[in-house]
């Protein structure tokens, strides 16, 4: 079994329905370890050792946030920011992280649709994250696409629940090491590699 840690920040979790019901739906995985980070870190004065031992113990590392402003919640850049450092995470010496799967898992007020170059916001939601992609390349991690729930404003309780399971089913077949990663690298989401085996089913 691969070993999993999800790096989670949300400044106001109390008022997000739908990350609550994301952390509650891994929470209970054994292969799945939890960082809070506004909880671990409320001054943020982040223990950079401290980190680099949790991701030295991981196989998968997932950055869980809601899509602040395109980006993520500022003490998610400060984590990439410090914790990352050169010659242990990428430069000369550094392949700390070398061969490890990353992927952003996030929540999007605006629908779908939106992200594209059609919708209001004019690119799609891949090319939003290529920092994030260029990091995990820089640190020769294999970065995977995002699982992303989507026009969280308008969803009901029943889809927020589906998707909750869906993030759960996923990580467990990425812990079990029961996907194929090629294909996962072809995807938009890869929400639509659970849907699609979850059609087939």
């Amino acid at each position: 079994m691969k070993s999993i840690l999800v790096l989670f920040a949300h400044p106001r979790l109390e008022k997000s329905r739908t990350n609550a019901v994301l952390l509650r739906s891994i929470s209970h995985l054994p292969h799945v370890t939890v960082r809070d980070l506004y909880e671990e870190y409320p001054d943020y004065n982040i223990d950079i050792g401290r980190e680099k031992e949790y991701l030295i113990g991981h196989d998968i590392i997932i950055w869980h946030h809601p899509f602040f402003w395109y980006s993520c919640p500022p003490l998610l850049k400060q984590w990439i920011d410090m914790v990352l450092e050169i010659g242990w995470a990428y430069g000369p010496g550094g392949t700390a992280l070398k061969g490890k799967l990353c992927f952003n898992a996030i929540t999007t007020g605006g629908a779908r649709e939106a992200y594209s170059r059609e919708g209001r916001n004019r690119f799609s939601l891949r090319e939003f994250l290529v920092p994030f992609e260029q990091t995990a390349r820089l640190c020769q991690m294999t970065y995977l696409p995002p699982f992303a729930v989507q026009g969280t404003h308008r969803l009901t309780q029943e889809a927020i629940t589906r998707a909750g399971e869906q993030y759960a089913l996923l990580l467990s077949r990425l812990a079990e090491n029961s996907l194929s990663i090629e294909h996962l690298l072809t995807l938009e989401t890869l929400n639509d590699e659970i849907l699609q085996t979850s059609t087939e089913n």
